[in-house]
């Protein structure tokens, strides 16, 4: 039988607001760090980036790739050099290893831009640069990791941050810290599941049955083995909610399976990277 699709829509008010102060404050910066999910390299992008930003220089964010291998990551480092021209880093709220290239990358492409001001007689200030990306992809949590404090407010729900802060890293660098942007339609509801499935999508948009169904659905050979091993589900059985929930034994009285609560734990143990590692965007469609 054929199974429905979720379909995802939202339209929410402060993320509008959100585009029109961005672009308002584009005015006040240098250049731009864009902030990507590195499970969704590709899905995880704004698709009208160029038209938000303009010509602003910009520095791309792979954040989140303790949860991917990197030898899957680095043809989508290489393909976003290439598409985008902007320099693409990798990164985790939790190395800080990658510090000081971050830093050092975000003053030197904001600098023609100082050398601009100054040229008009004004003194050299701190490289200003704004963070964008959609919701949940870790912008602030980077922030974070770059001031080592936790001066931005951050939070597991998609949205959280709703209010623009300045945050300074260092005498030579502010960093302007932005609620997530998302288009205010999303026609690709491929891309809008995968969304869903790290949570860059307010829970309120859709049903985690649903979702957690097409995530399965969506898995790879090779995934779909990782997922098996890990919830221990046999071969002979389908990779589904009701085989997962029966392994489990996430019942409900009576013995019926307890799909709500099996697929929040789905959702959540991939989303954490309990189950293992993974990228959801296919790197031959990119091609």
């Amino acid at each position: 039988m054929k199974k429905d699709k979720t379909h995802i829509h939202w339209y929410p008010g402060h993320i509008a607001k959100a585009e029109k102060k961005l672009k308002e404050q584009l005015s006040l910066v240098d250049a731009v760090i864009e902030v990507l999910d590195a499970r969704l390299p590709i899905s995880s992008c704004y698709d009208n980036i160029t038209g938000l930003l303009g010509q602003k220089p910009r520095l791309i964010l792979l954040n989140k790739a303790d949860l991917t291998q990197k030898s899957e990551l680095t043809p989508f480092i290489k393909l976003l050099q290439e598409k985008t021209g902007c320099p693409v880093f990798t990164t985790d709220a939790k190395n800080s290893k990658d510090l000081n290239n971050i830093v050092n990358k975000a003053i030197e492409v904001s600098e023609p831009r100082i050398q601009a001001i100054m040229a008009k007689g004004l003194l050299r200030r701190p490289a200003r640069v704004m963070v964008v990306g959609l919701p949940n992809v870790g912008k602030s949590s980077i922030i974070n990791k770059l001031t080592r404090s936790s001066k931005t407010k951050t939070g597991a729900k998609a949205g959280v941050t709703r209010q623009q802060q300045w945050v300074r890293i260092n005498p030579k660098l502010e960093l302007l810290d932005t609620p997530g942007i998302i288009p205010m339609r999303q026609d690709d509801q491929e891309r809008a599941r995968k969304l869903a499935f790290v949570n860059s999508i307010s829970e309120n948009a859709y049903s985690n049955e649903m979702v957690a169904q097409e995530l399965l659905d969506s898995l790879d050979t090779a995934q779909a083995k990782i997922f098996r091993e890990y919830y221990k589900l046999p071969d002979d059985k389908e990779l589904n909610i009701d085989n997962i929930s029966l392994e489990r034994n996430w019942l409900l009285t009576g013995g019926s399976t307890d799909r709500e609560r099996t697929s929040v734990y789905i959702l959540r143990d991939f989303r954490e990277g309990k189950i293992g590692k993974f990228i959801l965007d296919n790197f031959t469609n990119q091609q």
